[in-house]
């Protein structure tokens, strides 16, 4: 007797049937876009490592994040390039900051779209590490974590719809959500980065955002990229501490770790599809090597494959051109 052959290719003959049974969906408002907000007025200064991205003084800003909600995007996330730097990065607390004016006026512009002032010391300090620097070189953990609830406190008060944590300390959450109880931000939800890798993805960022340590780096305190075990501990410790939501970074590099974080957690992931992945594919279909509409689709459904809810993404305004005109 003949066995019918299963055909696994039935259901893949026209666009409608891959459609219907499609696993993973993509959607604009699975996205957040990251913007570079600077000091002055009506300046846009585009930088050289990723085509299309500028740094931004806060009027356009607020254009480029109405932009965004128009488009279905539900969130944005600030980064802050200030007018002066100091030792302690006193900026990342001051009320009247870029980061904090610029929350403000895209609140009152785009009430219902999403604000997350990224939370960390290094874009502010003048040594470039996300901390308290001692006499030994060493970041000082413990010492940091006042000043990083004090920003979380300073971010709350100017309209922040999340408190995102990156510095990677010991104990932030737990510090910065105690402190938020305590000044009646109790609602605020925690957006932990939880799994922060000491990436080589980082460096169109780090120029950026004017961030790169003035000596030595950042692995005393981002995890080593060898380890998927540890990442867990540190997502683990978060959600202990009171995160909400919990994030792995990078994100195309580390799929197996989204993938674990989501099966050990079952809360909601964030994947940060950084700076370095952005730049190859730039860089990649300006050769003409790729077409980048089909490889900047294909990779952020893949992060949503591999258990991620949200992306951050440099992409987010593209993709989500890009998925309108095929729905």
């Amino acid at each position: 007797m003949a066995f019918p052959v299963t055909r696994l290719q039935r259901l893949r003959r026209s666009g409608a049937l891959r459609g219907l049974v499609r696993e993973t969906r993509l959607d604009a408002g699975d996205l957040v876009l990251p913007l570079f907000v600077t000091h002055g007025r009506d300046r846009r200064e585009p930088i050289a490592a990723m085509p299309g991205v500028e740094r931004l003084t806060i009027e356009h800003v607020v254009a480029e994040a109405a932009e965004a909600a128009a488009l279905g995007i539900p969130a944005v996330m600030l980064f802050g390039i200030p007018a002066d730097k100091d030792e302690e990065g006193s900026g990342a607390w001051d009320d009247e900051g870029v980061v904090q004016l610029a929350t403000q006026a895209i609140k009152e512009a785009c009430p219902e779209l999403l604000v997350i002032p990224d939370l960390c010391l290094c874009e502010y300090t003048s040594h470039g590490h996300c901390g308290v620097v001692r006499s030994d070189g060493q970041v000082d953990n413990d010492a940091t974590l006042a000043l990083l609830a004090r920003t979380a406190v300073s971010h709350a008060r100017a309209g922040a719809d999340l408190i995102a944590p990156s510095d990677m300390m010991d104990g932030r959450v737990g510090a910065i959500r105690a402190e938020l109880d305590d000044a009646g931000f109790g609602e605020l939800p925690i957006l932990a980065y939880s799994a922060k890798f000491a990436s080589a993805f980082y460096g169109p960022f780090r120029e950026a955002a004017d961030s790169t340590p003035a000596s030595g780096d950042r692995r005393g305190y981002q995890m080593d990229p060898a380890n998927a075990d540890e990442a867990l501990r540190e997502v683990l410790l978060d959600v202990e501490e009171g995160a909400d939501l919990v994030m792995v970074k990078p994100a195309l590099p580390y799929l197996d770790v989204i993938r674990r974080v989501k099966d050990a957690t079952r809360m909601p992931v964030v994947a940060y599809n950084v700076s370095g992945e952005y730049a190859m594919v730039k860089a990649a279909s300006a050769a003409g090597y790729l077409d980048e509409r089909s490889v900047v689709l294909e990779a952020l459904t893949s992060i949503r494959r591999a258990g991620a809810d949200v992306v951050i993404t440099y992409h987010a305004k593209d993709a989500a051109g890009w998925l309108s005109e095929t729905d």
